[in-house]
């Protein structure tokens, strides 16, 4: 591949990108019909909308936004327009991370080199990909601040992935877990927290050694938890299952930008790089992807165990400053509620039990996700 150019941020931008998946009104089953739903969305609109690996998948990109309320308000438009045109088609938007009764085998790879290629490279494991995550991005001036920002992260993954889980089924089985997800996306080669890496230079190499030894086919097929990305000039995190609603959604970005503020600015003013164990991200990671809210953490700092909501107070209480500047402090605070409350995974759970039918639980769950009236 040879040099990869960072195309470096003056600020903080945001970009959010949401994978929903694409369901049937009637059965509530996953449909491989992203093909139709886009072709009724305004040709000059479409280019916000993308397909994924699998047809019963469709990808919501929202633009280069300077706050969470201008990601907000673009997400919104993008997403009623998404809404109305599965309505024509009677279909409806899951936003849930796993699908709870579809079996995976079911659904159609989409046509496309890129992704036919993938499935022979990766064969059962590219086949299990039917799932759906949140990508958030957060622009940063230097790839080397990047490959920083990415080491100073993981510490604080566990407690995104907590937040965000939403993927306790697995063909009509619970799995006990609360993200079952992340536990399909660590079956790649190359997703999963990431390696170690010093500097933009060391994360050139590495990637030159993927493509020219064959092991990858493109910078693309990097799935980390979290990644720098060169042609956006931004820090990706995408370890989150994709929330239950948009609001949540917002909650998260607004999280992940003031940390990744937080953090470049610290490697500005010259802090003390904290050394957090490998090991002690990867237990709290497995601790949250099975427990989601109700998970106990170990802080980094003093080793001790601490349940989600110490751990998203104290964050909030540190990012408030800069929520403040980012014009997302109200969103960040919504962090909270989110820890205190049942997670996406506990509400499924709960609303099969009252349900006693995982169709009417989907059901009842697209419908609670809309921002639009059903037509």
């Amino acid at each position: 591949m040879g040099k990869l150019e960072f195309h470096s941020n003056d600020r903080p931008t945001i970009g959010i990108e949401l994978e929903l998946g694409i369901v049937d009104a009637k059965t509530m089953a996953l449909t491989s019909a992203i093909q139709p739903l886009v072709e009724l969305l305004p040709e000059d609109r479409r280019i916000a909308y993308k397909p994924e690996l699998m047809q019963c998948c469709i990808e919501v990109i929202s633009g280069v936004c300077d706050t969470v309320p201008d990601a907000e308000a673009d997400l919104t438009e993008k997403l009623v327009l998404l809404e109305q045109a599965a309505d024509q088609l009677e279909l409806r938007l899951w936003w849930g991370a796993t699908h709870p009764f579809s079996p995976c085998h079911e659904q159609k790879v989409t046509p496309d080199p890129r992704y036919e290629n993938l499935v022979e490279l990766l064969q059962e494991m590219a086949r299990r990909l039917v799932t759906f995550g949140l990508h958030v991005h957060v622009g940063v001036d230097s790839g080397d601040k990047a490959v920083m920002i990415c080491d100073r992260i993981m510490q604080y993954l566990p407690v995104l992935l907590s937040l965000s889980c939403s993927s306790p089924f697995w063909e009509k089985r619970h799995t006990g877990l609360a993200s079952y997800r992340s536990k399909i996306m660590e079956g790649l080669p190359t997703a999963g927290l990431p390696t170690l890496m010093r500097n933009w230079s060391e994360y050139v190499w590495l990637i030159n050694h993927l493509v020219d030894t064959g092991f990858i086919n493109s910078i693309r097929e990097i799935w980390w938890d979290v990644r720098p990305h060169h042609k956006f000039g931004t820090v990706e995190l995408r370890v989150c299952d994709i929330p239950g609603r948009l609001r949540e959604t917002l909650a998260l970005a607004a999280l992940i930008q003031c940390l990744v503020q937080t953090l470049s600015e610290e490697i500005d003013e010259g802090a003390y790089q904290h050394d957090c164990h490998p090991m002690m991200v990867r237990q709290n990671k497995w601790r949250a992807c099975r427990f989601g809210t109700k998970a106990q953490l170990v802080n980094s700092f003093t080793y001790e165990v601490e349940p989600v909501p110490k751990v998203t107070e104290a964050l909030i209480q540190r990012m408030s400053p800069h929520a403040s500047e980012l014009g997302c402090l109200e969103h960040l605070e919504h962090i909270q509620e989110m820890a205190e409350a049942h997670d996406n995974a506990t509400r499924q759970h709960a609303l099969l039990l009252e349900t006693g039918d995982v169709q009417e639980m989907v059901r009842q769950l697209a419908l609670a996700s809309r921002l639009s009236p059903l037509s």
